[in-house]
């Protein structure tokens, strides 16, 4: 052990001042996620016509991302937690640079689709680690908090400008410039990681041999799972792919959980994702994911389809949101401080379920209706972000805390595609005809608000069920919560 190691190890920051030059790196390694598909969204028509893309080869230029990302996660958060959380996050990060680069060179649709595969096998080695490093960082939980809280601001800042900066850098320069904009980015976060970060410490880690039949299984599962909301998309509900690749989803799902069982050294023990502490996070994180995806699918259709909101008047008209999302994280240390971490977790989460509920049952009366469920949903999805998150690692062994990190994220990604899923489906059932079409009967106006509030409520019972399990699993543990 080095000298430097042994200092950081005894002397953990007792502030976020102290810890700045890591917090920026991580800070970095997360805006790169909430950046790249938000600023790429709006491009997506300008490079449709430059590489003479079909509309499914465009969905995949973000799907693409989108299935790796989230079907590598556990896989590589596990071989982080047995090789080193900070190696492989500079592993990651060196590949997400040299993607990036690689954009330049893009001549047709399906390179710039391996590019994206690319970028998304980056993003599963590095966002966990934000998380797990963050936490890692310091002793303290309120100090926890407040990293997790500094760099999920970033991100959403990230997210909430990516939109309106795509489109004033595509008014001066060509696309491919969005993509390149990571390779700076990539370089601040390794500076900020390899100065701030000490290096990984033998005895943080353990070597239990990997279970490559449960990473296999695994990665099987997220990614049918994440397939299978764009199949429903595409191919429509009366189609049996969606339905054959949900089924398996849970087949691939179920045989996971009998192999972890069995493994003598499983990827994801399951007992340890029994502790109440992370069970209930996790819950927390699904109704979060769930609710947010559906909620945001929903107001989109509402604005534009339902009232004739134009583009830029909806993207107005989903402020309220925005606003909470990147100004509410001075709220939570407050917050967190004062009903202490686990009535903060399930409090946020039922916030999000209140939300919902709503927009399912009033929005139909008015935009005020919407705005308050916005700024409900964003609210809770904003607190539960950060402590559900935290809990989870609370609850996991020092040495498995970057795979408990991308448990949370791969939580609330499959969920997210699930709400996606659950509302397009029942859309597809209760509304005739094109959706898109510019002008609808009365008859599919009353259509549409049958299945927005049929899937609103549908989303919220889910979410009210996970939001209630979480609670049950917190009773009696107060003393390891609060």
């Amino acid at each position: 052990m080095t000298s430097t190691q042994t200092t950081v190890l005894a002397a953990p920051p007792r502030s976020l001042r102290e810890a700045w030059v890591a917090l920026a790196g991580l800070s970095a390694v997360f805006l790169v996620e909430m950046l790249d598909n938000s600023i790429l969204n709006v491009a997506l028509p300008t490079i449709g016509r430059e590489l003479h893309a079909s509309t499914t080869a465009l969905q995949w230029v973000t799907g693409a991302y989108a299935v790796v990302f989230g079907g590598l996660m556990l896989a590589f958060g596990a071989i982080a937690d047995r090789f080193g959380r900070r190696r492989i996050m500079l592993v990651g990060l060196v590949l997400l640079g040299v993607a990036s680069l690689a954009t330049a060179f893009v001549s047709s649709v399906e390179q710039l689709i391996a590019v994206r595969v690319a970028m998304g096998v980056a993003a599963a080695m590095t966002t966990p680690g934000s998380l797990a490093l963050s936490f890692r960082l310091f002793e303290d939980d309120d100090l926890r908090v407040r990293a997790t809280t500094l760099i999920s601001t970033v991100g959403l800042v990230g997210l909430a400008i990516g939109p309106t900066t795509g489109g004033f850098v595509l008014a001066i320069a060509p696309w491919q410039v969005l993509l390149l904009v990571n390779v700076p980015i990539a370089v601040l976060a390794i500076i900020g990681v390899r100065a701030g970060i000490a290096a990984d410490v033998v005895a943080d880690l353990h070597r239990d041999p990997i279970d490559i039949a449960g990473a296999v299984l695994g990665t099987a599962a997220i990614v049918l799972a994440l397939v299978a909301p764009t199949l429903f998309v595409n191919e429509g509900a009366g189609s049996w792919a969606p339905w054959a690749t949900t089924a398996a989803a849970v087949v691939g799902a179920i045989l996971f959980f009998l192999r972890e069982r069995s493994a003598r050294y499983p990827l994801l023990d399951p007992k340890l994702v029994a502790h109440p502490l992370v069970s209930s996070g996790l819950a927390f994180k699904a109704a979060a994911g769930l609710a947010t995806a559906g909620l945001g699918y929903l107001v989109t259709l509402q604005l534009q389809l339902d009232w004739g909101w134009s583009p830029a008047l909806a993207a107005i008209g989903m402020l309220p949101q925005v606003v909470v999302l990147v100004a509410g994280g001075a709220l939570i240390g407050p917050f967190v401080r004062r009903v202490g971490l686990g009535r903060a977790a399930w409090i946020s989460a039922a916030a999000v379920v209140f939300g919902l509920a709503v927009y399912g049952s009033l929005s139909r009366f008015g935009y005020i209706w919407v705005a308050l469920a916005l700024v409900l949903v964003a609210a809770g999805m904003r607190v539960v972000g950060v402590v559900a998150g935290v809990n989870v690692l609370r609850g996991l062994p020092q040495n498995r805390t970057t795979i408990g990190a991308a448990l949370t994220d791969t939580a609330t990604e499959v969920t997210s595609a699930a709400g996606i899923a659950i509302t397009g489906t029942i859309l597809a059932t209760l509304f005739t005809g094109p959706i898109t079409t510019p002008t609808w009967a009365p008859h599919q106006t009353a259509e549409f608000h049958q299945a927005l509030t049929t899937a609103a409520l549908t989303l919220t019972t889910l979410a009210t069920a996970l939001v209630a399990y979480g609670i049950i699993r917190t009773r009696g543990t107060a003393a390891q919560t609060d």
